[in-house]
């Protein structure tokens, strides 16, 4: 079976072609040593532990926020933690062998974004975060379900669709961004029209998940080196804090009209 596309920047369609010791189409068995060799159980182990890496930044600014920490100071925080993120997620596509530091370092520091941006919202729309974190879990789950049990297969075809729809909501990301010098609410975001939007960004992040299991699980076959344990995680995070903001968002837009 080739090697799977994947939407997410991540997780490009070459990241184990290249990988020494991966051979395509490969099971691996017998007096191969798996112990150095990407693992699926190594891969979700690893993820659990950069979810928890996380928390503990954002749990920190959420405190610092509700302590009686300024706007500015969230805003700090947040721009902080993007622009690192950005920086550390750039290294870590390109260095992946550095995925075991780097990995680590893009959680901690997505954690001062998702702490942040989280706690603004929540001292408007209080309990509204943990409705978005219960959402993007239950999402998480019910998609691993569906593509364990192959309700939801990742064909040639799904694969593109997803591939093309995540190109569209980048485009759209950048010329929101752009007409936003010029109009302050260019695809009037806080209507219907902004909603609709938002749903369909919220479905593409959770079809991304789909892609990215699939692109892991080949992987896993053919024998990528163990530091990609930490690079599949780094992926599957990438795409899984991408779904709880646009969640977050999507629930303040529906509060926002109550």
């Amino acid at each position: 079976m080739p090697l799977m596309k994947t939407a997410n920047p991540a997780l490009g369609i070459t990241t184990f072609e290249t990988m020494p010791g991966s051979q395509p189409d490969v099971e691996f068995t017998g007096d191969v040593d798996l112990s150095k060799r990407m693992t699926l159980s190594g891969t979700v182990n690893k993820t659990g532990l950069l979810l928890v890496l996380a928390v503990g930044p954002a749990a920190w600014v959420w405190r610092l926020f509700f302590a009686g920490a300024t706007l500015q100071t969230m805003g700090i925080a947040l721009g902080a933690g993007a622009v690192g993120g950005f920086i550390v997620a750039l290294v870590t596509v390109f260095k992946k062998q550095w995925s075991p530091l780097t990995a680590p370092l893009y959680a901690l520091l997505e954690g001062l974004v998702l702490g942040a941006g989280s706690a603004v919202v929540e001292s408007r729309f209080p309990g509204i975060a943990i409705q978005a974190v219960i959402l993007t879990f239950g999402t998480l789950f019910v998609l691993l379900l569906a593509y364990a049990t192959r309700i939801i297969r990742v064909t040639q075809k799904f694969q593109l669709g997803v591939i093309a729809a995540t190109g569209g909501v980048i485009i759209f990301y950048m010329v929101d961004l752009v007409l936003h010098h010029y109009v302050m609410d260019p695809f009037n975001a806080s209507g219907p029209y902004g909603m609709i939007i938002s749903v369909v960004i919220s479905a593409i992040a959770a079809l991304n998940l789909v892609l990215d299991f699939d692109f892991i699980e080949q992987g896993v076959k053919v024998g990528a080196p163990k530091y990609m344990e930490w690079y599949g995680a780094f992926g599957i995070i990438v795409t899984l804090f991408w779904l709880y903001l646009e969640v977050l968002h999507l629930l303040t837009l529906l509060r926002g009209r109550d």
